[in-house]
């Protein structure tokens, strides 16, 4: 399984303003420079470093995301917090704005996970990892966005790609405690080139058959238990016969 987990860190919009407040309506004719892509971090699962490209001198993103890019090909899964609604159409696009072609990926979304399979008292990535004892993340203000993108100042940007990195590490974390009761998106065991009963987390065949289960729909399929991840999940009865199988062989 080649699993990445990234984390961007974008600009504002400068605009022109007769007036602030929550209810003011800024068109888009009042655009002075469009928002873009300043850094995106990452790294892969169980790697111990962390990689920050960011936009060029001119604060011009393309070629970050051409690098990116080439990363991404190389990923089954992607994961990210809030990726799904915010990290990859911003990437999407700012390459359609290059005229970058993207390859398609599989996102795993911690943000999603969170809402739907837990009850936090909050979904932040940094409450999250505060909850469940990880650390917390590094403490900014708006004050660092200015200086990056109205001062191009490189010890703020510095600071950012520290602040990014940081996320990812964090956001590796928090997935590795989520991910073991929430389902799979991509099935390790099969991906690794073994059969369906195989752990669809750690890709391991060490798994004990648990307990028959039979579906609203009436089908029948059984709970299975890994002795290496120590994960729950479910194969269908077809699966368990080719399961079977392969013990008595090794009887």
């Amino acid at each position: 399984m080649r699993r990445l987990f990234y984390d961007i860190e974008t600009s504002p919009d400068v605009v022109l303003a007769w007036r602030t407040g929550w209810k003011e309506k800024i068109d888009y004719q009042n655009l002075l420079k469009e928002r873009a892509i300043i850094c995106i971090a990452y790294k892969w699962e169980g790697s111990k470093d962390t990689e920050v490209l960011t936009w060029d001198k001119n604060q011009c993103d393309k070629a970050m995301l051409q690098k990116f890019s080439k990363v991404l090909s190389g990923a089954d899964e992607c994961v990210g917090h809030n990726i799904d609604k915010f990290d990859w159409p911003w990437i999407k696009t700012r390459c359609l704005f290059h005229s970058i072609t993207l390859p398609p990926i599989k996102t795993a979304d911690t943000l999603q996970w969170s809402r739907r399979y837990y009850y936090f008292n909050s979904n932040r990535l940094d409450y999250i990892a505060t909850f469940l004892g990880i650390g917390c993340k590094v403490k900014t203000e708006f004050k660092l966005w200015k200086e990056v993108l109205l001062n191009k100042s490189q010890k703020s940007l510095d600071t950012m790609k520290r602040y990014c990195a940081w996320d990812v590490v964090l956001l590796e974390k928090v997935w590795e405690k989520l991910q073991i009761l929430c389902p799979v998106k991509t099935h390790a065991g099969v991906l690794n080139g073994h059969e369906k009963w195989s752990c669809p987390r750690c890709a391991s065949d060490k798994v004990l058959k648990w307990q028959r289960h039979v579906t609203a729909a009436g089908t029948e399929q059984y709970k299975m238990k890994c002795r290496e991840c120590g994960g729950y999940y479910r194969i269908s009865n077809t699966a368990l016969k080719q399961y079977n199988e392969r013990n008595k062989e090794a009887a």
